[in-house]
């Protein structure tokens, strides 16, 4: 009988923790190395709102991302939804002629892709959705009934805990110091910074924003954006809202039973000002009162600032690198939406060796050694 494939996911937010799990449905033996606690990085500090809605710029792009909300839908089916995944739909309006019209064009080419999206008023946005809602009454809203919400943390942990019962190991509190190859080129072993030494079969990069780190232990050069994020999360005696938005000026979403996830681009553009992190927060706690009055006694808990793992050309970077036998990278931004497709994709890759079309336009070897 076969030895089974013994694989090193370094890197355990919800990329990593979705390949690792996926691989222990295959039989691998999986060991899922992370410097912190799973889930804890920036997949605790991302908007996370699964959607397709957004990634319009690039078909193929789309498709994936539909493919991840899809993906989303069948993991709930097989783990159980537990309080991670919350398919509640999806708010978007704008202030000012220009804008609404460029999220009602939107709306229109998202509709010809076959794209559930419903063009509402203000005013049916309160009857139906969300009474708690200061959106003028004439206001375009569109809703996408199958977009959703996912409690990040909550689902890496389910799927550790799964990869887990299946097998896998677990170290955290670790990091990878060295890819070892052998003469062949080909991946051998992984040497972590508590002295301990993994032998493998491959190797897999979803070290999120250090990913660029990881390739260079086995002298790949992986471009990463610089693109910091400002989060802020805010309690309140009773959830006002109960689906993610993307209101003028803030994003909002419920984050559990008496929390909310507070995010603006406006506010990340000035992270780099030297403004301090409370001014932001409360910059970003401002704008939610004034879109939602309710959170008028709600207080600013905690704020991060996190690098999105981005690739330079703004695409995920997906599956094998021909030049390194046994070293795949996992890196994209839209992690909550995409982890559980690119989980399922990459361990089809790496046990069998099959290459979906999904990933043709995300693969690595697009960047030059």
């Amino acid at each position: 009988m076969p030895q089974p494939v013994r694989v090193a996911v370094i890197g355990v937010g919800i990329l990593g923790a979705s390949v690792g799990w996926n691989l222990s449905q295959h039989g691998a033996e999986v060991v899922l190395v992370d410097a912190a606690q799973p889930g804890e990085g920036v997949t605790d500090w991302s908007f996370a709102w699964a959607n397709a809605s957004n990634k319009t710029v690039r078909r193929s792009y789309f498709d994936l991302n539909v493919a991840g909300m899809a993906a989303h839908r069948d993991l709930a089916e097989v783990i159980g939804p537990d309080a991670w995944w919350h398919p509640s739909g999806h708010l978007r309006w704008a202030d000012g002629p220009a804008a609404e019209a460029k999220i009602l064009e939107s709306a229109e080419l998202l509709a010809a892709w076959d794209y559930r999206v419903e063009v509402c008023t203000g005013a049916e946005v309160r009857r139906r959705f969300e009474p708690a809602l200061a959106v003028p009454d004439k206001a375009q809203v569109l809703f996408y009934p199958d977009e959703a919400w996912v409690h990040g943390r909550r689902l890496v942990a389910r799927l550790v805990g799964l990869a887990v019962e299946s097998g896998a190991e677990l170290r955290s509190g670790t990091e990878a110091r060295d890819i070892g190859t052998g003469a062949d080129g080909s991946v051998r072993t992984v040497a972590l910074s508590d002295g301990s030494s993994l032998d493998v079969d491959a190797v897999v990069n979803a070290a999120g924003p250090r990913a660029s780190r990881i390739a260079g232990l086995v002298a790949r050069h992986l471009p990463m954006r610089r693109e910091p994020g400002f989060v802020t999360r805010i309690a309140c005696d009773r959830l006002p809202v109960h689906r993610a938005m993307h209101a003028p000026h803030i994003e909002l979403r419920p984050d559990g039973d008496a929390s909310m996830v507070l995010h603006s681009r406006e506010v990340d553009a000035l992270i780099d000002t030297g403004a301090e992190p409370a001014e932001l927060a409360r910059r970003l706690h401002e704008s939610a009162r004034q879109v939602i009055p309710a959170l008028a006694a709600s207080r600013i808990t905690r704020t991060r600032t996190a690098n999105r793992p981005i690739p330079t050309d703004g695409f995920p970077s997906v599956g094998a690198v021909p030049s390194l036998p046994g070293y795949y990278e996992a890196v994209s931004h839209s992690g909550i939406t995409l982890g559980p497709v690119l989980g399922r994709l990459l361990a089809e890759e790496i046990i069998g060796g099959k290459r979906d079309e999904l990933l043709a336009d995300f693969r690595p070897e697009r960047f030059a050694p």
